[in-house]
């Protein structure tokens, strides 16, 4: 699992954040504005992380943390799933279809708060066998 840590968030500033959730809101027609509670702590959290080595959980969870803290009006959890889900994309690409539909599907799970304890064993599987 060594090659699955790395400075996951360092290619997504927290403007980019703020630019899918724009764009999410935008196509549902929702009000884009941050939230006045949530979002210089969400803000912080995301930017003290990007210049950290992080393993997949670690990634995961700061995507559920920061949806937790609400720091948008709308759309929270699309946007940080969203974000976490492209982040997967080049180890997606050298897993099996299953394998891939399995980890992008338990990725947002957990990033949603909705993550069953089949599923955490499901993604420690999957995460031993790309460490191997």
């Amino acid at each position: 699992m060594a090659g699955l840590v790395k400075n996951w968030l360092q290619i997504v500033p927290w403007e980019a954040v703020v630019s899918i959730n724009a764009a999410l809101c935008e196509a549902r027609k929702a009000l884009h504005k941050p939230t006045s509670d949530g979002y210089a702590p969400a803000k912080e959290l995301w930017e003290r992380n990007r210049s950290r080595k992080l393993s997949l959980p670690e990634v995961f969870q700061i995507g559920f943390q920061c949806h937790r803290l609400a720091p948008f009006c709308n759309y929270n959890g699309n946007t940080f799933v969203t974000i976490i889900r492209t982040l997967l994309n080049d180890v997606l690409k050298g897993l099996p279809a299953d394998k891939a539909h399995i980890l992008r599907s338990i990725a947002g799970h957990i990033v949603a708060g909705t993550a069953t304890d089949i599923e955490r064993k499901q993604l420690d599987s999957i995460l031993a066998a790309i460490g191997k």
